[in-house]
């Protein structure tokens, strides 16, 4: 299939600039492909579609706040540094993006103050990676603890630029699972973003189970695609893992015949990264860079639980794969022509 295949008129309204007050109570669409329905629900109706030993796969990454904002030496310009990833945690050598990035060269330094003005770090730009990539080393010689509480302070929940607005103080909480334990992730997994503790608490009566993995999401999530030929798009590598205790609740979900359900593009590339040649999931840490799309076979979840994604993005294209290219592009009309609100605090759709 064609890039050009998965292009919509998305009016930029829908595009959701705030979560829902309860995570719970976004919409929801349910689509159904062996009877090719579309229904409109809430979230906290999900229960409903699944039974006793069903499994839930969760994303358990957490979004630390990696945008931060410092002055550049000697003119005080004001630079965006957005941390992608640590390179290594006893030099304090990070890959990050700058803006605007033709102002800074090897060489220049870079200051964090608080909001009083007071100087908390200091980092030297050591090498140009991309257009706009450095790497860049943070001079500081107290222990790793104490330079992430630095960052931590210093730093903004790294909204997506698609939401036009500064981060707030909800966002610390709102742009965050509620089971999210492993740090690393630059974007949230934003299917779970819908999931209480209430409707976990209910599900979990049900005995329904839940099972782990974690997938570090990076900016490559969000990166345009810019080849019409799917096959030579490259997608960017992420940090993922799952232990042998998922891999066990997940394969005894497949022998016992019972629904598995994928919450999230994050998790259903972890899994499928993961595939025996039984096609059962197996254990597995490391690097992925697994495109999905169409046509393609899945092996590990029959069931998920997705947000509405941008026309042409790599995760729209992933759950036309999932869902069927012609009933998902009905889907997604049937989404703009009621008003569902689309991309990383819009609503849901669980495909099942």
């Amino acid at each position: 299939m064609k890039l050009s295949q998965f292009n919509f008129n998305l009016p930029e309204n829908l595009i959701a600039e705030y979560p829902t007050d309860r995570r719970d109570e976004s919409r929801m669409m349910v689509v159904d492909r062996s009877k090719g329905t579309i229904e409109h629900h809430i979230f906290k109706d999900v229960i409903n579609f699944f039974d006793e030993g069903d499994t839930f796969i969760l994303n358990n990454t957490k979004v630390f706040p990696a945008r931060l904002y410092g002055q550049k030496e000697k003119t005080g310009a004001r630079i965006e540094v957005f941390l992608l990833r640590e390179l290594n945690s006893e030099t304090k050598l990070w890959d990050v993006l700058v803006d605007p990035a033709r102002k800074i060269r090897v060489g220049n330094k870079l200051y964090f103050n608080d909001e009083n003005g007071a100087e908390i770090l200091v980092a030297e730009v050591v090498d140009n990676t991309t257009s706009r990539g450095r790497t860049i080393r943070f001079l500081y010689d107290g222990n790793d603890a104490e330079f992430k509480l630095h960052l931590d302070k210093l730093g903004h929940t790294p909204l997506p630029k698609y939401i036009k607005r500064d981060a707030e103080e909800l966002d610390k909480m709102r742009y965050q699972t509620i089971y999210a334990t492993e740090v690393g992730a630059v974007a949230a997994p934003t299917a779970g973003l819908h999931m209480s503790k209430e409707v976990m608490k209910r599900l979990e009566i049900k005995g329904i189970n839940f099972a782990t993995v974690t997938l570090h999401v990076g900016l490559g999530t969000f990166r345009h695609i810019e080849v019409e030929d799917l096959s030579k798009h490259k997608m960017d590598a992420e940090y993922f893992k799952i232990s042998q205790n998922t891999c066990d609740i997940v394969n005894n979900t497949i022998k016992e015949r019972k629904r598995r359900c994928a919450v999230g593009t994050t998790t259903m590339r972890s899994v499928e990264s993961a595939v025996s040649a039984i096609e059962h999931l197996k254990p597995a840490e490391g690097w992925t860079n697994k495109f999905i799309f169409p046509p393609y076979n899945f092996s590990i979840a029959d069931s998920m639980i997705t947000n509405f994604h941008l026309p042409k993005s790599s995760l729209a294209i992933m759950v036309c794969a999932f869902g069927g290219y012609e009933l998902m592009m009905e889907a997604y009309q049937t989404a703009i022509d009621e008003k569902y609100r689309f991309f990383s605090y819009g609503d849901s759709m669980l495909i099942i």
